[in-house]
């Protein structure tokens, strides 16, 4: 069976504590079967404590509102509810970024697909790396992880213990040793061994950010020296039970590192899964990936669409009551 038979389950699955927290909370509100000032204010105490962000839920609801108010028609429970997720949808846009675009295999794809990861420690990068890895196993890639994270031993001993289990090749090498010269390694191995695709872990620590922008910097230029066009994907791994905390922290990546994306890790642990749409408007960046549980398989493409509809699945609102 395909690691990706009923992706629409795995995505329902990752919101389903966010579901029937804050959309649990818009049921009661629509219990009464009218809609009045109050409800919108009590939609917008719902969505901000599901962490979509003050400006960003007042800003779909007041969009919303105008999309009601000129259809011409009565306010109703359910023309509310499809008003609120079109513009849900419409904030996370329903194009696939061009980044996505670069993950999809094909001929057209960089070889190797050069691939760095960055994150605050215990974001979950080195499980996102893990799932990243199946998720291309699964499209037949050969796959090569670059363990430059070499401040901290552990993180290099997480990601040789999840290489094993994966059955990839793990570039290693003494902890402390230069990271950039880690990458330059893993990029050439992938080259020497036929690989379709290098993931490269970084180091995340916070409290020495400008130490860390300047060797996530050096990074992708040493990468360079190798392919010109690498690192192809830059993907940002966050903590989705940080919620609004972890923006501040994204923040310092997204400054020291040209980003591409997310990966939203931990979006099953929480009910804080309002933070996609805050993600999308304030860092600017598209989620590409969730993580959907705790096994390698637990992964999901970002899917705008599918997580919207997933997330007010209870909310079976009649759009003529």
């Amino acid at each position: 069976m395909p690691l990706f038979f009923g992706r629409k389950e795995r995505t329902e699955e990752g919101v389903r504590r966010t579901r029937e927290t804050w959309f649990g909370k818009l049921s009661r509100i629509f219990q009464s079967g009218h809609v009045s000032a109050e409800t919108w204010e009590e939609m917008e105490e719902a969505l901000v404590s599901a962490d979509v962000g003050v400006a960003t839920a007042q800003a779909v609801l007041q969009r919303a509102r105008e999309r009601v108010c000129s259809a011409g028609e009565a306010a109703t429970p359910g023309l509310v509810v499809q008003a609120v997720k079109e513009e849900m949808l419409a904030l996370l846009g329903e194009e696939a970024p061009s980044a996505k675009g670069l993950l999809e295999a094909g001929e057209s794809r960089p070889r190797p697909l050069v691939v760095l990861v960055v994150g605050v420690n215990g974001s979950g990068k080195t499980t996102s790396i893990a799932k990243l890895t199946r998720f291309f196993q699964e499209s037949g890639d050969k796959v090569v992880l670059g363990a430059a994270d070499t401040f901290r031993a552990a993180a290099i001993d997480q990601l040789q213990a999840w290489a094993r289990r994966l059955n990839v090749e793990v570039i290693a090498h003494q902890p402390g040793s230069d990271p950039a010269a880690v990458a330059f390694d893993a990029v050439q191995a992938a080259k020497a061994r036929g690989a379709g695709v290098v993931i490269i872990d970084t180091a995340g620590r916070l409290h020495t950010k400008s130490n860390l922008m300047e060797e996530l910097k050096k990074v992708r230029r040493v990468v360079q020296r190798l392919d010109p066009t690498a690192p192809h994907v830059t993907l940002l791994v966050m903590d989705a039970t940080t919620g609004q905390n972890g923006l501040a922290q994204a923040r310092a990546f997204t400054q020291a590192v040209a980003c591409d994306g997310v990966f939203l890790a931990k979006l099953d642990g929480t009910a804080k899964g309002g933070a996609v749409f805050a993600i999308r408007q304030e860092l600017g960046l598209p989620v590409l990936f969730i993580g959907t549980g705790e096994g390698a398989e637990d992964i999901s493409p970002f899917d705008p669409r599918q997580f919207v509809e997933a997330l007010f699945t209870p909310l079976a609102v009649d759009s003529r009551a």
